[in-house]
């Protein structure tokens, strides 16, 4: 009988291991300042898009408030120096909801956090205990302020029902103002079907102005809808 022939199949050859190339010491740097880089570029894009009004600020108001008071040096220039807003809840009394709604909604007009009020001292007429949650505030600094009073003046005041301008004589003598809101509506951000309850809120714009007349002056440059 012829005998069968068994043929063997050669082995595979073993893969050559790849050579891991060493990592210098310049590829470690560079890789964490391209990073740096892609992050400050996308930084410096959202400053460009919201500070607006501080450019404006910067290139035009401090100009002409240097030729209308006739100031020695420029860092006599009065400049905001920052935004309080204040919502009181006295139904928060017997009902905590509203409270809440009033955080919430002063945390989406802002994008800032707020932080609660609370009685000072008890009052037996109006059922307040010392220590008793009663309002909501929010101060806002920097970009977020000047963020705030563009949209305040050339988006929210315009949607009030009858607008012919805010008064000139609610200056405290130090040059700060303060202007109350009668509805939250008027900000873009609040939504009709979503709300509770109509409220208003108190902004007090803290300027670093010595008279109201340079208060009014920086007011007035930077958009406030003062009545003529």
């Amino acid at each position: 009988m012829a005998e069968a022939k068994t043929t063997k199949k050669a082995a595979p050859k073993a893969a050559k291991p790849v050579e891991e190339k060493p990592v210098t010491e310049e590829a470690k740097t560079e890789a964490p300042k391209a990073k740096k880089a892609t992050k400050k570029s996308s930084g410096n894009k959202v400053r460009s898009e919201s500070t607006r009004l501080l450019d404006r600020y910067e290139t035009e108001v401090k100009k002409a408030l240097m030729e209308k008071f006739h100031y020695s040096s420029v860092m006599q220039v009065p400049h905001l120096e920052k935004i309080v807003l204040n919502i009181g809840v006295g139904e928060a009394i017997v009902n905590a909801k509203m409270l809440e709604d009033a955080v919430s909604e002063l945390a989406t007009i802002t994008g800032q956090k707020p932080v609660i009020t609370k009685a000072k001292k008890s009052i037996a007429t109006f059922k307040v205990r010392e220590g008793q949650a009663i309002g909501c505030k929010v101060t806002l600094r920097g970009v977020r302020m000047y963020e705030f009073y563009d949209k305040l003046v050339s988006i929210a005041l315009p949607r009030v029902r009858d607008f012919r301008g805010v008064s000139k004589s609610a200056f405290d003598g130090h040059g700060n103002y303060t202007l109350g809101i009668k509805e939250q509506l008027i900000f873009p951000e609040i939504e009709y079907d979503k709300v509770s309850k109509i409220r208003g809120m108190d902004i007090v714009i803290v300027t670093t102005a010595n008279t109201d007349e340079e208060a009014y002056g920086l007011l007035d440059l930077l958009g406030m809808p003062f009545q003529r």
